[in-house]
């Protein structure tokens, strides 16, 4: 198939089986709204029930991992699934920084490496991590660590066991180990399955999600954000789009990416452009 006729089946999505966590709320939402107007079969995970247009529900909590693995294992009856997107995911103040490691990093890699059985050869897997994970590599030896830990419950303890240094403010961290989790898992998928593996990294988007951390996020913080590209926060489908087309078949050579959506934030710290003391997500 060439590109053009990609780009006339709905960028590749036409027909195609889709798994979406986190798409009852926010850019998961959005995600599983524009796949389903691509023409494609939404499948959508998550805790609330989906207000958008869906092919099945199934309710899961990210945090149960039992649950994570029978929700994973019972999505065979729709496979094989062409794309995974990722989305579901937490700020730490809603049951603290642990929780949070525990749904954003641990249940969401759980969830995929329990799912890859039925994802065909030569798909695509795409989620969200932040720009609060733009200082990945300096904390690399140690997310190295709990990289190597595959276990769920093997990994939640290791962090149990030191959650200063390894766990931090949580949702930091666990972006983070997203990151790191995306650029190696991406090998290994390739070479054994074709399959590609990619992130990306938004700045603070209006959602629900920021709507609930005023407390961290305030009107005042948000109001002295730099937003180069838009001059105002983004919104939840601005940011669904460069999800979708990452994991588009158009981007057939793109995996293990770790791709900003954050308006040209992490560019103008790292370059000097803006000031380090905006570091956040």
């Amino acid at each position: 198939m060439s590109n053009l006729d990609g780009l006339g089946q709905g960028l590749g999505y036409k027909d195609k089986t889709i798994v979406v966590t986190g798409g009852a709320s926010g850019m998961g939402e959005q995600v599983a709204r524009i796949l389903g107007e691509l023409g494609a079969k939404v499948h959508i995970v998550d805790i609330q029930q989906p207000k958008v247009p869906h092919a099945s529900f199934r309710q899961c909590d990210l945090s149960d991992f039992d649950q994570v693995r029978a929700t994973a294992a019972g999505l065979a009856d729709v496979g094989p699934i062409d794309f995974v997107f990722p989305c579901a995911g937490l700020p730490p103040h809603i049951k603290g920084p642990m929780y949070c490691m525990r749904v954003n990093y641990i249940g969401t890699r759980l969830f995929v490496e329990s799912v890859l059985p039925s994802v065909r050869d030569g798909a695509g897997i795409a989620l969200i991590s932040s720009d609060a994970a733009m200082g990945w590599q300096k904390n690399l030896a140690q997310s190295l660590e709990m990289l190597a830990i595959s276990d769920p419950d093997e990994a939640y303890a290791w962090c149990e066991a030191d959650p200063t240094s390894r766990v931090r403010d949580g949702y930091t961290s666990s972006k983070e180990m997203l990151v790191i989790w995306v650029q190696n898992k991406a090998v290994e998928l390739g070479n054994t399955r074709r399959i590609r593996l990619n992130a990306i990294g938004p700045c603070p988007t209006k959602t629900a999600f920021v709507d609930a951390s005023k407390d961290i996020m305030t009107d005042e913080f948000i109001a002295a954000w730099p937003f180069p590209s838009l001059g105002r926060m983004a919104t939840a489908e601005e940011q669904a789009w460069p999800l979708i087309l990452i994991n588009s078949p158009l981007c057939g050579a793109v995996t293990g990416s770790f791709l900003y959506t954050d308006q040209g934030f992490a560019s103008g710290v790292f370059t000097g452009a803006i000031s380090p003391a905006f570091m956040g997500g």
